[in-house]
Parts: structure tokens; C-alpha cells; sequence
């Protein structure tokens, strides 16, 4: 039976089709789907095993990057994704995904009650950043996405990456129990707290951060591939990861 994953677009996405390719060479079915049909009927949830939310500029990002798409989802989908992780399936959120899934209080979700614990803010240089960065994983992760990695490089792109969380405690926790699964290595791009790049909740099966693995999935991709003889997408095998985790 095909894995199925459901791409979430709607207004000011625009890394959707790149996310749906890389889970279809990964071997899943993927779907556009816009968040107002999921409004108009939840239960299409209910027929995807993945669900993925892109990067973009969500509404504009006006009121902050992803806050009107999370209040959006929160407030008409939570029951719908409650039921979603409940059931044991996977979630990632890439860049404006990320901040998505923080604002919603769903990742990390410390307290178990969706109460937003940590955020992403502008870059502490200013500045929109476009760029490529090292990144490791953090030793004892339990995060279904990370399997068998334990370094990559991937690109960034955003203005508004820079990891923080609501107090110290949340940190501690965050490190203690090793939810600070991906981090930026040898240089911190945009000021994050920790060289925080990506975060999992618990359970390992929720993932959040501001690297694009869907824009690494041909060897062409890397702007050194030629020089340092690249033979495949390196961030390929973080989808693959969430597929193969349903085989």
C-alpha cells in the first residue's frame, strides 16, 4: 500500500511542488492539498499518512512569518491533527513550516497543550539570508527524519530563522531531552539560540527547521557539485526517512 503524504499549499507558499517532488522520488503519493479545503472538510486528513508544511511566505508573512496560517489551522483543524499525531503519523515543517508549527504551539509542545513555547524571529544580522550551512545532529536523537544522518549540508533562505525559546527552563528541557535534534555547525547563520536548527517533539515523529532538504534532492543542486564530485541530493534521504518509516 502507496504511502500517501498531503503538502499543504494556500496563499504565499511557494516551495509546495518542490516538497511534493521530493516525496514522490522518495516513493510516497504526495498531494497538493490548499488548507481551505482541508477547512471545508477535515476528514481528508484522515487519507494521508505524512503530512508536510512548505516554505514560503504564508499570507505575506504581515503579521509575522507563518502566525496567520497558524491561527488559521489551529483554529478550525485541531481536533483533525490532534487526531493525526494521536494515530501515530508523521509531520514536518520546513522554514515558513517551521514557524508554522511553533506558532501553533504544536512543536515542541512541552506542556501537551498546543501553548506556543518557543519561536522564530528575524535574523540577527537584519537581513534576508541565502546561503548554504553545515548542520549535525544532535548525539541520542530519537527523530524518525534523522535516521542514519549525522551531518549534511543543506541551503537556507529565509529572513525571519532565528531560534528562541520562551524562558531558560524550556531550553534546559529542550537540550535534556535532546528535542534540539539539528544544529547549525562551524557557523550560526541567523543568531539562533544553541545553533538551533530543527527541533522534534518527544516522540521524534514531528519535525521542524529552517533548512530546505527539498531543494537538495539532484546533485546539481549543491553549487559545488562538479568541484566536490556530489553524486546525489543529500536532503533526499531526510524524506526518505519519513517514507520509509510507514514501509
Amino acid at each position: 500500500m502507496a504511502v500517501k503524504t498531503c503538502i499543504i499549499t494556500g496563499f504565499g507558499i511557494n516551495s509546495d511542488r518542490d516538497l511534493a517532488e521530493a516525496f514522490k522520488m522518495a516513493g510516497s503519493e504526495a498531494e497538493l492539498v490548499h488548507i481551505n479545503d482541508l477547512i471545508e472538510d477535515s476528514s481528508k486528513l484522515e487519507n494521508f499518512q505524512i503530512l508536510g508544511f512548505p516554505g514560503g511566505f504564508s499570507f505575506g508573512d504581515h503579521l509575522g512569518s507563518g502566525l496567520v496560517f497558524a491561527h488559521l489551522f489551529k483554529k478550525n483543524l485541531k481536533p483533525a491533527l490532534e487526531k493525526f499525531i494521536s494515530d501515530g503519523k508523521l509531520i514536518i515543517g520546513i522554514c515558513n513550516g517551521f514557524q508554522v508549527l511553533v506558532k501553533m504551539g504544536v512543536l515542541p509542545n512541552i506542556s501537551g497543550n498546543w501553548k506556543p513555547e518557543v519561536t522564530l524571529v528575524h535574523n540577527e544580522c537584519g537581513a534576508f539570508i541565502d546561503n548554504w550551512v553545515s548542520l549535525e545532529k544532535k548525539a541520542g536523537s530519537n527523530c524518525v527524519w534523522l535516521k542514519g544522518i549525522d551531518s549534511i549540508e543543506l541551503p537556507i533562505r529565509h529572513g525571519e530563522g532565528r531560534f528562541i525559546t520562551d524562558n531558560t527552563e524550556i531550553l534546559d528541557y529542550i537540550k535534556d531531552n535532546n528535542l534540539d535534534v539539528l544544529k547549525y555547525s562551524g557557523w550560526n547563520p541567523n543568531g539562533s539560540t544553541a545553533d538551533i536548527a530543527g527541533i522534534t517533539d518527544k516522540t521524534g515523529r514531528i519535525f521542524g527547521l529552517m533548512p530546505h532538504p527539498e531543494a537538495f534532492i539532484h546533485p546539481e543542486n549543491h553549487p559545488q557539485w562538479a568541484r566536490q564530485n556530489i553524486e546525489r541530493g543529500f536532503g533526499l534521504d531526510i524524506i526518505k526517512n519519513g517514507v520509509d518509516y510507514f514501509k
